[in-house]
């Protein structure tokens, strides 16, 4: 079962997106997690707090049993709450966001995972980066918030065409911008300068970060469609190529698969949990099965 599409263009509001993906999305996210979106938020990355004797109803998974053997009781530690973890979408608006669709999928996602942060409690804020500039929306929490949230992507220009994207300075700024431990939520297709590893990592050693990559079948496997024009999304350059040739459309998914690989190492290197989602795929099972992933791997 797919997400049902938000309305054309020319109807989009904030409030009737909002509106649609509490009904069509968040609902349904409620009733497949039962609101425990732990999971997908946070790991075991939270601040520790304190150490402190085991109570009933705590969760066994943070006993300290070094402690335990040490005092012959059982201790736990104790991490911040989440609600005091301030959470920041780092967006990636570079032209090739617009191929498919991938900036409505990326509107849908900051709307969805801002208004279940808002229910926890946790502030929420956006850098915004077209390749070239930076945008900031400063933290905030409340409906109106993310309202404004889904206007300034509604509403962020189309960046005109431009060398090839780099990521690596939206990563250095969110580093050196976050001055307390947040949960920063990448949100991209990567289709980037090589060598962004680094400044991804160096933020995920001070922060807790989950990486969202966007991609849209189209830039997997080719159609046969004939001659047609294909149009570089970064610069804009255009060439024409005949999609009936079978050698073509194999080199084409070859390269797709080289372009995943290394995209697969390079978030290796950064240590970042990701969640691979596609333009046409269901958001509800994308983001549980991401959770029930999470869960499973910290048992």
């Amino acid at each position: 079962m797919s997400t049902p599409t938000i309305a054309s263009p020319l109807e989009q509001t904030p409030e009737r997106i909002l509106r649609h993906l509490e009904w069509h999305v968040v609902r349904r996210l409620d009733g497949l997690l039962q609101g425990n979106y732990r999971s997908l938020f946070h790991g075991h990355g939270l601040d520790f707090a304190e150490l402190r004797e085991y109570q009933h109803g705590d969760d066994i998974r943070y006993i300290d049993w070094n402690v335990t053997a040490r005092l012959d009781a059982p201790y736990i530690r104790s991490y911040l709450e989440e609600r005091d973890v301030p959470a920041w979408f780092l967006v990636d608006l570079s032209p090739s966001v617009d191929f498919g669709g991938k900036r409505q999928r990326t509107i849908e996602l900051v709307a969805v995972l801002a208004r279940l942060l808002n229910r926890l409690g946790n502030r929420t804020g956006a850098m915004f980066y077209d390749g070239r500039a930076l945008r900031v929306t400063p933290l905030g929490s409340g409906r109106a918030h993310i309202l404004r949230l889904i206007n300034d992507l509604l509403s962020y220009p189309r960046p005109a065409r431009a060398p090839f994207t780099d990521l690596t300075p939206l990563f250095t700024t969110a580093l050196a911008a976050f001055k307390r431990r947040s949960l920063a939520f990448v949100i991209s297709d990567f289709i980037s300068a090589p060598g962004w590893e680094q400044a991804l990592s160096r933020l995920n050693q001070r922060h807790e970060v989950l990486v969202i990559r966007l991609w849209d079948p189209q830039e997997v496997e080719l159609p046969e469609l004939g001659l047609v024009v294909m149009e570089d999304a970064e610069t804009g350059e255009q060439i024409v190529v005949d999609t009936s040739d079978r050698s073509l459309r194999r080199r084409f998914e070859e390269a797709a698969r080289q372009r995943e690989a290394a995209l697969n190492v390079a978030f290796k290197r950064a240590a970042v949990d990701v969640l691979a989602i596609s333009t046409t795929e269901d958001l509800v099972g994308a983001l549980a099965g991401f959770a029930a992933r999470r869960q499973y791997r910290r048992r």
